[in-house]
């Protein structure tokens, strides 16, 4: 770990830093409007701006959220897991609100994702049961249907991903050094968009709920959001 974290810190002009929001840089809430980053760590995402050729946080929420919430100039967001670069994203935005509108269960909207969340479910078990039907109905239709940390997500039919997104943003900056960091199954498409690199470094922040395969990809692991922020001032 310190070798791959020393070799990308010596030349941070050479090098981006991709981040993951909840579970990354804010701590896993009950209601997801309630996320906030520390302001530990924006003050250091404001420093590694300073120092790396590129500094982005990459979520699935939608990027003007992410946008409020982290609030640190120089910051690259892109939001709604990567359909924000797709311009055929947006023709989906009505098929994805009716599919919410549909659908008889508390929905956060993100414009061209939706998300049925579970964590306070009283019966986990129960509502994931519920929630296997709703993605059932998705794929029906036509959608991607997809489960992450107590989370369904349906989303267009579209290649577009985290992994397309940082694939992205390191061609047009001429990057072949990168960091990734996320806590769950659609950070893997992030991971592997750093095949091929020069230096990659994929840190998991690996939470009992993460997928295991999130651990069996990374280079690093860490347990939580605080562990990660003390990684990152080693940048």
């Amino acid at each position: 770990m310190t070798a791959l974290l020393e070799r990308l810190a010596a030349e941070p002009q050479l090098a981006g830093l991709f981040l993951d929001f909840d579970g990354v840089l804010a701590p896993i809430v009950d209601r997801p409007d309630d996320a906030r980053a520390p302001e530990e760590a924006r003050r250091e995402l404001a420093h590694l701006v300073q120092r790396y050729a590129l500094v982005a946080v990459v979520s699935g929420r939608a990027g003007e959220d992410v946008r409020r919430r982290v609030a640190v100039d120089g910051v690259v967001v892109v939001g709604s897991h990567g359909l924000e670069l797709d311009p055929d994203a947006a023709s989906w935005r009505d098929r994805i609100d009716a599919f919410a509108d549909a659908t008889a269960w508390d929905a956060e909207r993100k414009g061209l994702t939706v998300s049925f969340h579970y964590r306070t479910a009283p019966d986990e078990a129960a509502a994931r049961a519920e929630l296997e039907e709703v993605a059932a109905r998705a794929r029906a239709e036509g959608l991607v249907a997809r489960f992450g940390r107590k989370v369904l997500e349906v989303l267009p039919p579209l290649e577009a991903n985290k992994g397309t997104a940082v694939r992205r943003l390191l061609a047009d900056a001429g990057l072949r050094r990168a960091l990734v960091a996320g806590d769950d199954t659609t950070d893997l498409d992030a991971f592997r968009a750093l095949d091929g690199l020069e230096l990659a470094v994929r840190v998991a922040v690996a939470a009992d709920e993460s997928p295991p395969e999130l651990r069996d990809a990374a280079d690093i692991v860490v347990a939580n959001t605080s562990e990660f922020l003390d990684l990152l001032r080693r940048l």
